[in-house]
């Protein structure tokens, strides 16, 4: 339902590079990290699942980082702990700001972060993929991952969200499963946690499979640590066959990865949530790990939890049936039933709802791949450029495995990076006599 306009940027600015101090990030928080097992998320030895909602305040239309102001966070993570939620989802975070603080009022709260590295300036655009996978865009959603890898209530990492929303968008596959191994590939270089990677997908009829199967087909390297998809069929009054939720748990049953809903709460009647109950039931916990309920603050679409005016926040109906149905719903205390093996997907073949050939990915473009070394340096925030036109692209497609990690970057393992790294593309500093001095270099403007 969240989604990106694709927008024409300028090629971004090089920024200056941390200090070492800067950049030094220690493990945070108190929460046990989540791991995958199989086709299911674990805390510790516990099957976890996710009982949760997207939350961004301001919508698509207003970026705000509900993590960089402690008062807010402060009176939405009340709400949370009042619904009885383990995780929450947010679309957009600045970058360039500090967030121990919100961090650690979630995991006192007991609560995982579900987090969007892209930003509307820094996305994969659907409509020309291609140039839209490149360095700089690389090297902002690899500071993303650094601004939040050390936090140990962090459960996952989206590579993007809904950008194949039809048939004839499914070209862009590729660039989205590049993403995504490039990704875990940079959190396996820079020594930290492993901390899962996936796709929140539109839930298309006809490639919806297709999708799920190529994220999980290929080399290790290019294969997700989950699968998530966005689904509003299930639209009160219903039931677990009349939605059709039936036929996706057929579809989905010996699929080898994690699965959620990362959004759900149709809104075309009356929201009673009645499909908690069956999403937390034995006919779905074998295939799906939870989900997200979308969404908490309302945006002027009508699905909408709470009220936000001002600094105060109203309760709407959909909030106390969430509530209830959460109340009523305790998550299963076993396994429930999940596949221990998981296991690779056949690759989709190419069809009229599937464009795509092959497994080939587009090789990570050279100044991007230093950054395994490296480091990316500081993010730019909500205000940076724009690195859809920006170049330094792809030049040719990847060798099977060529997304492994080769080697850990040192002063970086467990999650503690111990040393400044180079900011974006074209930025060298120089310490002379105790001054730093930056050179900036500006690429062409492209609109």
């Amino acid at each position: 339902m969240k989604t990106f306009t694709a927008m024409a940027a300028f090629a971004a600015a090089v920024l200056a590079t941390p200090t070492p101090t800067e950049n030094n990030l220690k493990p945070r928080a108190t929460l046990e990290a989540i791991t995958v097992k199989g086709n299911a998320f674990f805390q510790g030895t516990k099957r976890f699942y996710m009982r949760g909602v997207d939350w961004q305040p301001g919508g698509s239309s207003k970026l705000v980082d509900p993590l960089a102001d402690e008062t807010t966070c402060a009176r939405d993570i009340a709400k949370f702990k009042d619904l009885g939620l383990n995780t929450v989802r947010i679309y957009t975070v600045d970058n360039s700001v500090n967030h121990d603080a919100c961090m650690q009022k979630l995991a006192d709260a007991g609560i995982y972060l579900v987090l969007d590295v892209n930003t509307p300036l820094y996305s994969i655009n659907r409509a020309t993929p291609a140039p839209s996978y490149n360095a700089v865009y690389l090297q902002n959603i690899f500071a993303t991952i650094d601004a939040f890898a050390a936090y140990s209530n962090v459960l996952a990492f989206f590579s993007g969200n809904e950008v194949i929303n039809d048939d004839v968008t499914t070209n862009c596959a590729p660039y989205v499963k590049a993403v995504t191994r490039d990704m875990r590939q940079y959190i396996g270089s820079r020594g930290y946690r492993k901390i899962p990677c996936g796709y929140s997908a539109a839930d298309v009829n006809s490639n919806r499979l297709e999708m799920a199967q190529y994220m999980n087909c290929g080399t290790d390297d290019e294969r997700s640590d989950f699968f998530a998809f966005n689904d509003y069929s299930w639209c009160d009054p219903s039931t677990f066959t009349t939605s059709g939720w039936d036929q996706k748990v057929k579809n989905f049953t010996g699929y080898g990865l994690p699965l959620f809903l990362s959004e759900f709460g149709c809104n075309t009647n009356k929201r009673e949530w009645n499909e908690i109950a069956a999403l937390f039931s034995r006919e779905m916990t074998g295939v799906y790990s939870g989900g997200l309920a979308y969404e908490y603050s309302e945006e002027g679409s009508k699905y909408g939890l709470v009220k936000i005016e001002g600094g105060s926040v109203t309760d709407l109906p959909e909030f106390a049936a969430l509530k209830a149905a959460l109340a009523k719903t305790p998550s299963p205390t076993d396994d429930g039933g999940y596949n221990a093996t998981g296991g690779a997907s056949n690759c989709p073949t190419k069809s009229a709802n599937w464009d795509v050939e092959n497994d080939n990915l587009p090789a990570i473009p050279s100044a991007a791949a230093e950054y395994m070394k490296t480091g990316a340096g500081k993010g730019v925030g909500l205000t940076g450029k724009g690195s859809q036109n920006a170049g330094g692209t792809s030049t040719g497609t990847a060798q099977p495995g060529s997304g492994s990690v080769t080697a850990v970057a040192s002063g970086t393992a467990n999650g503690t990076k111990k040393s400044g790294a180079p900011g974006p593309v074209g930025s060298q500093p120089f310490i002379v006599s105790g001054v730093v001095v930056a050179f900036t270099i500006f690429g062409a403007a492209l609109l």
